[in-house]
Order: C-alpha cells, then structure tokens, then sequence
C-alpha cells in the first residue's frame, strides 16, 4: 500500500517514481488513482472539476476531506465505536433506538444518526453522517459508516454487490434441526398487517443461512447470515418455519424471558475502501441477550 497521511481537507500519498518520473505525469496519475488504487471515477471527475487533485513536490495530493455539514441535529448520548478511522466508522445500535428519523410527525427520540453528529462534533469534525445500512428499531448491532465521498461511493457499490457480511445471533423458540443451513423463501408485504412481512410467492428473493449454536429445554441459539436484505427477513424466516423469535410478538414470539426480539448483529465484515484490507467488527452481546442465555441455562426453564 502506498504510504499515505491526512493534512486537513487532503490525503496526501506519496506514489514514488511510478509517477514522478512518468513522461506525462498527468496522464498517469489518473490511471494510477483510476486503476490502482480504485477510485470511483465520479470522485475522479468532481476532484479533477474542482482543482482536488493536486502535486506539492512528490506529494500527490486529493482533497477528500471537505467540510460537511451533519445534516442532523447533533444529539449527545454514549455512543460504543468499534472501529474508526479517516474513512470509516462502526458503532454499536442499542435495542430501541432508530438509526434514523422516520419522519413521523411528532417523533423526539434521538437516533443513532443523532449520535454520530455529536461524535464528529465532539471531534471537531464537519462531517456529513452517512449510514451504510440499517438495523431494525429492536435488533442491536454494528452499523457502518463512511466519513467522504471516496468511501460512500465504495461501501455503497459493496452493499449492492453484497460485499459486506453481516452476521447476528438468534435466540428462537423451539429445537431447530441441525440441518437447517440456508432458508431461501420469497417475503412480500402482509396485507392484513401493515407492520408485517410474510412469505410469498411474488415476493421478494430472500436467502438466510443458518448455523445451529446450541439448543436449551425449549429454544434454539442459531447464528445467520444474510445473502439478501429484505425488511424483517430474520424474523419472517424463521417464524415461517415454526422458530419464532423470542420476545418478538409481531411474528408470534414470546415476551417472558425478553422484552424485545433476541437478534443481535455481532459481527460485521467489510473491505476498507482506500486500502483494500478486510475489516471485521465484532459486537459483544448486549447485557440483555447474556441475561436471557443465562435465563435459558436454568434448570427452571
């Protein structure tokens, strides 16, 4: 990997004779930012539009950090990062908290989003918060962010080529056989249920992998990971099939040992977008998935 600090508003890198001593310097710079190191070729073209591209010496320059605004209120609250840097930032999504306002008139609850304003506040970075995907309101778990453009444009091109692995953990009703390894069901709306999804032979491609964890007296521990990201998909999956969540009532769930659906995400896997390393985030249980476990473990259940 070519070496590489930030100043500021700029990245600078520092290529070598690859491009120093190149006959055209210009032209070979854009091949070796388009080629080499995969810059998205809109950045590419803003960079180039607005004087972003720029040689101080050997120094080769790109202004990838310019001022944002938030775009969100920024709202203070504790907030677990599990991974940051120039480029990227992972946190962790408490059960009930939205990731962003939904736009329901009257709603003051503030969101993961509100949260990672006040972070770059705290900073002192203006920075536009920019979420790569979603958790459910109840399923806690690490959610991905990107901090420029050069890393929106990647993570987002990664999602729709399902390039970022997403792993949770489950806690289900039931013994779930331990040859259940893939659930491939269509899921569309329920249209007796706005809330609800269901499977449906003109829905959706939906695909969850499956891995049995351990099995107690009456539930099932099951690791998944999703091919696809429909809404609820976990949750219509495996209630379809007779293993609802626990404490998930909307698709028939218990709530006596949790008050809200036991989905945790713990682990999240993604490609860096400057350096091309693989990055994996784990996202410890939260205290009231390690209670319901142990709740699960008593001889009284």
């Amino acid at each position: 990997m070519t070496a590489w600090r930030r100043r500021g508003e700029w990245l600078e890198l520092t290529p070598g004779k690859v491009l120093t001593g190149a006959a055209d310097r210009n032209e070979a710079t854009a091949r070796w930012l388009l080629e080499t190191l995969g810059m998205p070729e809109k950045l590419f073209r803003q960079l180039q539009a607005n004087r972003g591209i720029e040689w101080r010496g050997d120094r080769l320059r790109l202004a990838l950090f310019p001022v944002s605004t938030a775009g969100i209120e920024p709202v203070w609250q504790d907030l677990g990062v599990l991974y940051e840097d120039d480029f990227c930032l992972v946190v962790h999504k408490p059960a009930g908290m939205n990731i962003h306002p939904d736009g329901r008139k009257g709603e003051s609850e503030p969101t993961l989003d509100h949260a990672v304003a006040a972070h770059y506040e705290m900073q002192g970075a203006e920075i536009a918060v920019r979420h790569i995907h979603r958790l459910d309101q109840y399923t806690s778990g690490p959610v991905l962010y990107a901090k420029n453009d050069w890393a929106q444009l990647k993570l987002d091109e990664d999602m729709r080529h399902k390039r970022i692995a997403r792993s949770y953990a489950a806690f289900v009703h039931g013994a779930v056989p331990a040859d259940l390894h893939v659930i491939d069901l269509p899921i569309g709306k329920d249209r007796h249920h706005k809330q609800r999804r269901r499977v449906s032979p003109t829905g959706q491609h939906a695909v969850t992998r499956v891995r049995l964890g351990r099995v107690y007296r009456n539930a099932s521990l099951v690791h998944l990971e999703l091919e696809t990201g429909r809404t609820h998909q976990i949750r219509v999956h495996l209630s379809h099939l007779g293993h609802p969540l626990l404490g998930d009532a909307l698709y028939g769930g218990s709530t006596a040992l949790i008050g809200r659906q036991a989905l945790h995400g713990d682990r999240l896997a993604f490609t860096h977008p400057f350096t091309g390393e693989r990055i994996e985030v784990a996202d410890p249980w939260p205290s009231d998935i390690r209670q319901l476990e142990q709740k699960l473990l008593s001889p009284t259940i």
